[in-house]
């Protein structure tokens, strides 16, 4: 990945507030840089669960042309706006939060955590983060899969504000955090397998002499299969939480999210949770790659940020002692002349 030019601002780096922004700031940025790279794979992804659930087609080349004819190419990226705004606050949080719990964790600086360690504090964060973004994920599904619906139910979203302030007058403030139950779940079985699958991937690569950008690479392709492998089906049951209807008597399909399972168990089995996988991994493993990969970047970027920071506190530091020195030195100059 190409280096970033260092910005010509004036931001102090190194200050403490920032210092303890840093890790949710890069996430956010991160996670939003991916997102825009990979929202029409996500579109598709979410079409096809939805055609599944319905017995429908599950090709992506299908669906995705679809998709294309009846909502132009800006249709693949529908939803966006809430996209964004769920990677600051989801993306940012969980990658902060595993990085602060990580760092909670070790007895000494650079420590090399065991698996149980990591994997623990890559679930905790997943599931703190998933439930702080709850509300903009819920956006996003929403405004995905409108125009799916009968013209006469279409919610007809035009941002994601619009989007939430809908949802809170039309269902109230715990409207806001359906589906966060298995959107929970969901986050801490990916979180998983990218945070933890990705540290661990980096500790095995590194005994086999790999370093630099090639590790970074093969590990967050790693962390991209074992991710997309264990969020699968928690993401499949958050999609159909999150976009039921009820009907004309008030009766939703599904009353819980083990509800959700025992009934798509019984209609298409296990692999029905599995429906859209290539697709899924297709957007999900880049999408953690680009992440991660922009993490790595944007730290190193920070760094040196942050000792350039160091660098000019300290040669100002240096020019304000000399000019508090210099009336001394000149006093001391004009009394060796009058000596003289």
């Amino acid at each position: 990945m190409a280096s970033f030019a260092l910005p010509s601002f004036d931001v102090k780096f190194d200050s403490p507030i920032l210092s303890a922004c840093k890790p949710f700031l890069i996430g956010s940025a991160s996670g939003c840089f991916a997102t825009i790279c990979i929202q029409p794979m996500d579109m598709v992804k979410t079409r096809i669960q939805l055609s599944a659930a319905s017995g429908g087609a599950t090709n992506p080349l299908l669906i995705t042309s679809q998709l294309i004819r009846n909502e132009g190419v800006a249709g693949l990226y529908s939803g966006l706006s809430a996209g964004l705004l769920r990677q600051v606050v989801y993306t940012g949080s969980r990658l902060g939060l595993y990085d602060m719990f990580t760092d909670l964790a070790r007895t000494a600086p650079n420590e090399s955590l065991p698996m149980y360690k990591t994997a623990g504090c890559a679930l905790a964060a997943g599931g703190i983060a998933a439930v702080m973004g709850n509300p903009a994920d819920l956006s996003l599904i929403r405004m995905q899969t409108d125009a799916l619906l009968p013209k006469g139910e279409q919610r007809g979203y035009t941002s994601v504000s619009h989007a939430l302030t809908s949802i809170v007058r039309g269902e109230g403030v715990a409207g806001l955090f359906k589906g966060a139950g298995p959107t929970a779940s969901r986050a801490m079985g990916l979180n998983l397998g990218m945070l933890c699958g990705n540290t661990e991937a980096k500790k095995q690569l590194q005994g086999l002499g790999l370093s630099g950008q090639p590790l970074v690479l093969c590990a967050s392709a790693v962390a991209g299969f074992f991710a997309s492998a264990f969020s699968l089906p928690f993401d499949f049951v958050k999609t159909m939480m999150q976009n039921q209807k009820a009907d004309l008597h008030g009766r939703l399909p599904y009353k819980s999210s083990l509800d959700c399972v025992a009934k798509t168990l019984a209609e298409g089995g296990l692999m029905r949770f599995y429906a859209g996988f290539p697709t899924f991994y297709a957007r999900i493993a880049p999408h953690a790659m680009i992440t991660l990969l922009a993490q790595d970047q944007l730290k190193k970027w920070w760094a040196k940020l942050e000792s350039r920071a160091r660098c000019d506190r300290a040669t100002e530091e240096t020019r304000r002692a000399k000019a508090r020195l210099q009336p001394t030195i000149t006093e001391m100059d004009r009394g060796e002349t009058r000596n003289f």
